[in-house]
């Protein structure tokens, strides 16, 4: 094990990829290395293209994760990958992801709730009308009338 590992030459600095490992923000830190040697963080505004690039307390980093963009200020650099609450006092979301709107499906039938079982026969046949099915919209307006 090199010293670099157990210890950054710089006091109250940590490298940015172990950092993002540290923080739970990526599973491996591989995996926060390759966003980092990719250009995908920013530190404080300014592109990271190296991985061993130094964080400290106060830093702002942007990020892409998943379909979200995180942008997190560091409080602490911690010591260790520890428990999510550990993790989650490292640093402050200014932007926190916010839950996607479930997109509305068109075939969902029309007055049945989410998990409320298997749709009626009444239902399937107004499904199969929103799909442009002619003979079922034969039935559904006789069924109506």
């Amino acid at each position: 094990m090199s010293n670099t590992d157990t210890e950054d030459s710089t006091p109250g600095r940590l490298r940015i990829d172990k950092w993002l490992w540290y923080a739970r923000f990526f599973k491996t830190r591989s995996l926060a290395a390759k966003l980092c040697n990719d250009g995908g963080v920013r530190l404080s505004g300014a592109v990271v293209t190296k991985a061993h690039a130094s964080v400290k307390p106060g830093d702002v980093l942007t990020f892409a994760q998943g379909r979200h963009i995180r942008v997190i200020k560091v409080v602490a650099l911690g010591s260790r990958r520890g428990p999510a609450p550990e993790a989650q006092a490292l640093y402050e979301d200014l932007a926190p992801p916010v839950p996607e709107e479930r997109l509305q499906d068109p075939y969902r039938a029309p007055f049945q709730q989410p998990g409320a079982g298997r749709p009626t026969k009444r239902d399937r046949r107004a499904i199969d009308a929103l799909k442009g099915d002619p003979m079922m919209d034969a039935a559904l307006r006789n069924e109506t009338d």
